[in-house]
């Protein structure tokens, strides 16, 4: 199914960027949102240059400002006339081991990372129920089949929560036009991660988004980007014993 208008969540780096440009390239219609208008400002302008046919709106938007999740969300569906597809991409990967002084930064990415993708997919499915058709893509991550230690330790149970929030999304819509997708991707080298000198299968931005954007197409309930090692890596992270686990984390 052509999915022709689509709005990416956290646009102006990172993940988000590397989504925009790749579906650009494909002719897809972009409603870009982030905190930071600047860096959206300068993404149209080279989206546009890689393919001017396609319409390109962005708007600044804090996704921890849930009711302007709503406003801005409406506002593209106003814009484009329909949104196909929703990309709840927006997250933090502050913090550090509980109980040793980061509860600030914990707390910001717990709210950042599953209360505002809530308010995300709320807005979302508001929009798709009455629609009665879209396509709903969270961004969750591989560290949501398990439990981490020091700065994942939060990270991973917020996209653990995630997680199970689409499972549940995508029952309660369940043979209806509307469809559910969990992208979970492996160890991408965005600004997120920058100071993260090593980690198992580590990429570069592009070839890890051009994998999410491929899973995405899929639109298949859960995926794991890319495909290698992660389709079989999940699995024994789920079955591995927690002292291997505290090694790698």
């Amino acid at each position: 199914m052509t999915r022709k208008n689509i709005l990416i969540t956290g646009a102006s780096s990172g993940l988000g960027r590397g989504m925009a440009i790749e579906f650009a390239k494909s002719g897809h219609n972009l409603a870009l949102c982030a905190r930071r208008l600047d860096n959206l400002v300068a993404l149209k302008a080279e989206l546009l240059a890689l393919n001017p046919h396609i319409q390109i709106e962005i708007k600044p938007l804090d996704v921890n400002e849930h009711e302007q999740v709503f406003t801005v969300f409406h506002e593209f569906k106003a814009e484009f006339g329909t949104l196909d597809r929703i990309i709840v991409n927006a997250g933090l990967g502050k913090g550090g081991s509980v109980g040793t002084g980061f509860f600030k930064a914990n707390l910001q990415t717990a709210q950042t990372n599953f209360i505002a993708a809530l308010a995300q997919c709320e807005a979302a499915l508001e929009i798709f129920r009455a629609q009665n058709a879209g396509h709903l893509v969270t961004i969750s991550s591989i560290s949501a089949v398990r439990g981490f230690r020091r700065a994942l330790t939060v990270y991973a149970a917020t996209k653990s929560a995630l997680t199970s929030l689409t499972e549940g999304i995508r029952i309660d819509v369940m043979d209806t036009p509307i469809k559910v997708s969990c992208i979970h991707p492996g160890f991408i080298r965005t600004e997120m991660n920058e100071k993260v000198k090593t980690a198992p299968f580590m990429i570069d931005a592009e070839a890890g988004c051009k994998a999410i954007v491929k899973a995405i197409n899929k639109e298949k309930a859960n995926s794991y980007v890319p495909s290698y090692p992660w389709a079989i890596m999940h699995l024994l992270l789920r079955v591995a014993p927690t002292r291997l686990i505290r090694r790698m984390s």
